[in-house]
């Protein structure tokens, strides 16, 4: 992508510093991935004390993630889900408050490639299917990690929202351009504009949830759904997503809004630093309709 060249969030050295770390520390991994039945890849994010929130670590790893998917042979379907109760409330803004996220001059190394914030958001195209088991919160850029997925399964109790919109915290990992193509551009405005949080009953009216099932079952009910899948012929049905996903985006179209949506969002990013501070300092006004994160 040619607008950046010019951005300063991820450093090269940043960048190489942090999978340096990554290699030397592995004691705990942010993202564990799991063939849980034959040829259906398990990727769950593994913060549950950090509510699946992503960080820079845990972003790379799911972007490695969704490169064995798109490269191996023996995958033929991924799940998507969250350790606990949470499904993933977003980015981690501590990071952001901080300053501890990567910055530098050379992004284009981590962007060019179709990353983002929280990881592989920007990948075009993921070649499988991919279904996101969904308990608890998938909340900002976790609705947009979401709404990577072709199929979402959600528990009843699950709750979805543009809630970085309290804090100034822009969409720039595909919420803009997903959302409208899944619900429409007016449904969809009524969660980014106003912030509100919906349950998880009007997320299935919307199209938003392909299923709704009990608290408690959304990975259970998501890897049936993949067996399902695998049941027909592969080639077909990835030739069959493949057209729809082009009816919907031509492949030029889809990174030009893509790439629209980053350099839209990053003149913000100031104002979302100073949200992020507002919201670990846990300074901000509660709006009684705000679920509890």
């Amino acid at each position: 992508m040619t607008t950046c060249l010019s951005l300063k969030l991820f450093g090269v050295s940043g960048l190489v510093n942090s999978v340096t770390r990554q290699m030397a520390t592995k004691a705990k991994q942010n993202v564990v991935l799991s063939v849980i039945e034959p040829r259906i890849l398990h990727i769950s994010i593994n913060r549950p004390e950090k509510k699946n929130c992503v960080n820079h670590a845990t972003a790379l790893e799911l972007i490695s993630a969704f490169d064995r998917l798109n490269n191996d042979d023996g995958i033929d379907v991924a799940v998507l889900s969250g350790q606990g109760a949470t499904f993933c409330a977003g980015y981690d803004l501590s990071t952001v408050a901080d300053g501890t996220r990567p910055s530098g001059d050379a992004a284009a190394g981590h962007l060019a490639a179709g990353h983002r914030f929280m990881g592989p958001t920007g990948t075009n195209p993921i070649k499988k299917p991919v279904i996101a088991a969904i308990e608890g919160h998938a909340v900002a850029g976790g609705l947009e990690l979401a709404m990577l997925a072709d199929l979402r399964v959600a528990a009843k109790s699950a709750s979805f929202g543009v809630l970085c919109r309290r804090f100034g915290v822009p969409l720039i990992d595909g919420g803009t351009v997903r959302l409208p193509a899944a619900i429409g551009y007016s449904r969809a405005m009524d969660l980014i504009l106003t912030g509100r949080a919906i349950d998880a009953e009007t997320a299935y009216s919307w199209g938003l949830v392909n299923r709704l099932v009990a608290d408690g079952t959304a990975l259970e009910s998501a890897v049936q759904l993949a067996k399902d899948l695998l049941a027909f012929p592969q080639a077909c049905m990835r030739a069959d997503r493949e057209s729809a996903f082009r009816a919907t985006f031509d492949n030029g179209d889809f990174a030009s809004k893509l790439d629209f949506e980053l350099t839209n969002g990053l003149p913000v990013l100031e104002e979302a630093a100073k949200g992020a501070k507002t919201f670990i300092s846990k300074s901000y006004k509660v709006n009684p309709n705000k679920p509890k994160l």
